[in-house]
């Protein structure tokens, strides 16, 4: 019986061989108490046989042995009985360590408070919350705290089942419904891991409703939960306003992410999100004529005759051919890259555009043409100023 073949096992089962053993007090031992106790169970049993072997020997035997020790000690040797107990205490302390440090290790990366409790001054969280804003149209950039206090009653609500759970974020496909009460289904789990405090979540078939929530699941699909985000709404596929980086790149995009993370709906802003927003950019988050001009600003009155608007478009064209071939876009040669893509940018006028695009092989021997049909429409609304209703 070795400490690793004895780390491989449950509870459980130490628990019934520490039953079967005799050993005192089992029932309320963690799994590390059990297996030292085990282990000097078992050396305790080993040399009570070695002792009963020993004095089974004859006199003579253990005389001899006797003489041949003290000779050996005088020449300056070191008797190899000592030597053996020697390396068994120091191998079954290096793996006492490797246990200890392996089971910290396991504690650090289930606990989910451990990259929270800076995030205050004061060195707690003042309440458990999770907040997802929308990064494209397939990733979800979950941030979450989570206090000492919230993991500890999830261990206790899970019980036996806490030592199997895992951290979690569960992935909910939220259905809106006219006149009904938004339904939710769970649509998948992520593993996530202490030590850090946001996450990147993957989801498909843009665009969609989710909604996620973060919390505990064991291994018999027992779930406890932590908290639960914001209901957000991913872009199509086709848009391209892809955001990298972190907080950088949120406090250059975050009226774009305030929006489409539910910043801006009918049901009203999500508190969570405009919260954590405000805290880490330092400014408000709210309507863009509050959070710019003030509540001055949204008086109609002052907007008559004084908003100055303007929108344009614009198309790219990109594709890619044989680094040696000759391409014309409506007659226009174009510059290719050394792999043979290219990249255009064009205006679009407000018409229906034509546009032939000729790829010739290098020896003139093969032609291939593509054609895009572009049509523009705009078209401008009647101005609408709202009455104010002064008392």
């Amino acid at each position: 019986m070795t400490p690793a073949s004895l780390e491989s096992r449950t509870k459980k089962d130490l628990t019934q061989l520490a039953r079967e053993r005799g050993v005192p007090g089992w029932h309320s031992m963690r799994k590390e108490q059990l297996i030292r106790a085990l282990l000097s169970a078992t050396r305790r049993k080993t040399g009570t046989k070695k002792s009963g072997a020993r004095a089974a020997t004859g006199t003579g035997s253990r005389t001899r042995k006797s003489i041949a020790a003290r000779k050996a000690n005088r020449n300056g040797k070191v008797t190899s009985s000592t030597n053996g107990a020697g390396s068994h205490k120091s191998q079954e302390s290096i793996v006492q360590r490797r246990l200890e440090d392996l089971r910290r290790q396991q504690e650090q990366w289930k606990d989910l408070s451990h990259a929270s409790s800076h995030q205050n001054g004061n060195g707690s969280v003042k309440r458990d919350r999770l907040v997802v804003m929308v990064r494209d149209p397939f990733w979800l950039h979950a941030y979450w705290e989570v206090s000492r206090q919230s993991v500890e009653r999830a261990a206790a609500a899970l019980g036996h089942g806490w030592h199997s759970a895992r951290p979690v974020i569960r992935i909910y496909e939220v259905h809106h419904e006219s006149g009904q009460t938004d339904s939710e289904k769970l649509v998948g789990n992520v593993d996530i891991h202490g030590g850090v405090n946001h996450w990147f979540v993957d989801v498909r078939n843009p665009p969609g409703t989710y909604r996620l929530d973060i919390g505990y699941l064991d291994e018999n699909d027992k779930y406890y939960s932590l908290a639960r985000s914001n209901v957000v709404s991913t872009p199509a596929a086709g848009q391209k306003d892809v955001l990298e980086g972190h907080w950088e790149a949120v406090a250059k995009d975050c009226d774009a992410i305030y929006a489409r993370s539910s910043g801006h709906t009918d049901q009203g802003p999500s508190r969570e999100l405009q919260e954590l927003l405000e805290e880490r950019l330092g400014r408000p988050m709210g309507a863009p004529q509050r959070t710019r001009f003030g509540t001055g600003a949204e008086d109609p009155r002052r907007l008559e005759n004084n908003l100055d608007f303007h929108v344009d478009a614009e198309c790219i064209i990109f594709g890619s051919v044989h680094p040696d071939a000759y391409v014309t876009l409506q007659g226009e040669p174009l510059r290719l890259r050394p792999d043979g893509t290219f990249t255009i940018r064009m205006s679009m006028p407000d018409r229906r555009q034509v546009i032939p695009v000729v790829a010739q092989s290098q020896d003139g021997v093969e032609q291939r043409t593509i054609v895009l049909a572009l049509e523009r429409n705009t078209k401008f609304m009647e101005p609408v100023i709202k009455e104010i209703h002064e008392e």
